[in-house]
């Protein structure tokens, strides 16, 4: 229930939503001040309560967030944006925002070693998780698997997979082959 003195997110034209406090209701109709300055008239149907307690940092699965809107949800995805946290869980789907750079300590091999064999959700959100819940279950069920990497163009699909190649062909051992690893011998077929 917005009640005066509630903080909000108001959808505001320029970027999407803003934060701010409900100074005035009128009727249908709400007053908000918003963090930016500006004064926004808004539909009450159209604000969404804001979480004041939300963690400073974000959080790393969404279903932890107490209100599962749109403005929260891009709120908590560019929080852990501008800290380098690309990877996001909504339970056990992985958001993945592009960082457009190359984020190396994120595929090394130390990072394949920490992922490998470790509960899903006990790291940090990262596609090496995905890839490892997806090839256990496949090894203990005995039947195929698969990971669906969808986005829109130029949202990283085609890194993400060689991320999830790389990391499969990893676990999948590295017996030799004219010299080649498992793993350069995969990689080599997508690239």
């Amino acid at each position: 229930n917005i009640i005066v003195g509630s903080h909000v997110w108001a959808e505001e034209p320029d970027v999407a939503w803003v934060d701010g406090e409900v100074v005035k209701i009128n009727g249908d109709e709400a007053e908000i001040q918003a963090a930016n300055g500006k004064k926004i008239v808004s539909k009450l149907s159209k604000l969404y309560p804001k979480d004041m307690e939300a963690a400073a940092g974000g959080v790393d699965d969404m279903t932890k967030l107490s209100y599962l809107h749109e403005p929260g949800v891009l709120q908590n995805l560019a929080t852990r944006y501008e800290l380098n946290e690309i990877y996001t869980y909504t339970g056990n789907i992985l958001i993945a925002v592009n960082p457009f750079q190359r984020l190396q300590h994120l595929y090394d091999s130390h990072m394949m070693q920490q992922y490998k064999g470790a509960p899903f959700g006990e790291l940090s959100p990262h596609v090496f998780a995905v890839a490892d819940v997806a090839y256990r279950a496949m090894i203990h069920e005995g039947r195929s698997n698969s990971i669906l990497v969808s986005g829109e163009s130029g949202a990283g699909k085609t890194e993400t997979t060689k991320m999830l190649m790389q990391y499969l062909a990893y676990l999948g051992g590295r017996a030799a082959t004219e010299g080649r690893t498992v793993e350069q011998q995969v990689l080599e077929s997508i690239w």
